[in-house]
């Protein structure tokens, strides 16, 4: 057989589980996997010493394109994103203007064409204006589905209230994902805030704001019969009552609610300043509870940037979010290596689980006939996470100085290398992820 490209030597991490295997891609796609020896190709890539995962998908970035190109773009923040081995990425609707319309969707999807260096689609923001569309928005060509905001964050998306939040999912057939915090108890608790203090950051936008918030929305989605996703969580108590309703509710978990907590806010002030917030210790083991009894189905980043001059505003005029679609696979392999998480565990959180609940077409798994999307990374590796590594515009992370063990050295999208050894090495080509539920005819 004559293949495009082959990895060879490297050790697969896919449905069969770890094993050293070669790979076949032809015209794009997995089209073998096994002992290859004997097979050539236009391209091999020497993988011995490394892993070789499904491609990661981070279902959860703002880019911050059109509109507040000044914090990120779709190349830059891509660029990013291929850089920290992370294939595919969901975008965010609170752009200027919003992705809330077929149009503006279609804008967004035209910007990224051939000019983002990963495959990408594009959240829907549900609104009350749009909510009888929303059926139609979602299954468009690049949707990754509809995104409704229960709490204010970046952006003028709100939907606060029951009945606005039941108009919507009672129009939606795909998974509609949520930022669950609750509007009301937020506003009441705005005087808990204290003048130039982030530490009350989740003092103000507490653990009963997200609790109650997610108890509303589970109990909407069951009355109109609705599936939905739960993003970022960030408390114990969330972990513990969505254990109970896994059939029609799935959540994701960040690397900075597993990595970081309250304790941090005195080293890095309004650097980790959140929607839901960095919590106390407590609330992080919660989190790490949800990994391990499989209540967690995806990992996000949130990678919301902003400028460092933002972000040195005093709280709490300083805007909430921080970079983090780079940092992602290297925070979770170290998370690996100390033994928090199988690096198998990993795969599911980054790829498998993404596929699943999303329904990606192609996506998400090493299996013959899929999108040959690798991360290739090598588990031994120890480095130090620095601001000057940074791909994002805006050229900060909160890990800088965090030395990590295990580190992404190859992208590879589409059977094509993207990125090897910390560089960029094919133009952005990327293009929009299929869905199967909204397959064109």
């Amino acid at each position: 057989m004559i293949y495009d490209l082959i990895l060879t030597g490297g050790t697969v991490v896919n449905h069969d589980g770890e094993g050293a295997r070669d790979i076949g891609v032809k015209d794009g796609r997995i089209a073998a996997i096994g002992g290859l020896r004997q097979a050539s190709a236009g391209e091999t890539i020497d993988c011995r010493g490394l892993h070789i995962l499904p491609g990661v998908i981070d279902s959860q970035v703002h880019f911050r394109e059109p509109g507040l190109e000044h914090k990120e773009d779709l190349e830059t923040g891509s660029r990013a994103a291929v850089l920290g081995g992370v294939t595919a990425v969901f975008e965010m609707p609170n752009t200027n203007p919003l992705t809330t319309s077929e149009a503006a969707l279609a804008d967004k999807v035209r910007r990224g064409t051939d000019r983002m260096h990963c495959d990408f689609a594009f959240w829907v923001g549900g609104t009350r204006e749009n909510a009888g569309d929303v059926g139609e928005l979602e299954r468009l060509p690049g949707a990754a589905g509809i995104k409704v905001f229960m709490g204010s964050s970046t952006g003028d998306l709100l939907v606060e209230d029951d009945e606005g939040v039941a108009s919507i999912l009672r129009n939606t057939r795909r998974r509609a994902a949520f930022h669950s915090e609750d509007e009301f108890r937020l506003r009441e608790r705005l005087g808990e805030r204290i003048e130039g203090d982030p530490a009350s950051h989740p003092v103000w936008r507490d653990e009963i704001a997200a609790l109650r918030c997610t108890e509303r929305l589970v109990r909407i989605a069951r009355s109109v019969r609705a599936r939905i996703h739960v993003l970022h969580i960030s408390t114990a108590e969330e972990i513990v009552f969505l254990e109970q309703h896994k059939d029609v509710a799935t959540c994701e978990a960040t690397p900075h609610h597993l990595t970081l907590s309250a304790d941090d806010y005195a080293r890095l002030g309004t650097l980790i300043q959140m929607n839901p917030p960095v919590r106390a210790a407590r609330h992080r083991d919660g989190v790490w509870h949800g990994i391990a009894q499989g209540v967690v189905d995806v990992l996000g980043s949130d990678h919301a940037p902003h400028t460092l001059a933002e972000k040195a505003k005093p709280y709490p005029a300083s805007p909430s979010g921080m970079t983090g679609v780079q940092t992602l696979v290297p925070i979770m392999l170290d998370h690996v290596n100390a033994g928090r998480l199988t690096l198998q565990r990993f795969v599911d959180l980054s790829s498998h689980g993404p596929q699943r609940i999303f329904g990606m077409a192609r996506k998400g798994r090493i299996a013959a006939g899929y999108d040959a999307d690798f991360t290739i990374v090598d588990m031994m590796r120890r480095e130090m996470i620095t601001n000057a590594q940074a791909g994002s515009k805006a050229g900060w992370t909160p890990y800088d100085g965090r030395e990590v063990t295990g580190w992404p050295v190859g992208t590879v999208i589409r059977g094509r290398r993207v990125m090897w050894e910390g560089e960029i090495v094919t133009p952005g080509q990327g293009k929009a992820v299929e869905f199967s539920e909204a397959l064109p005819v």
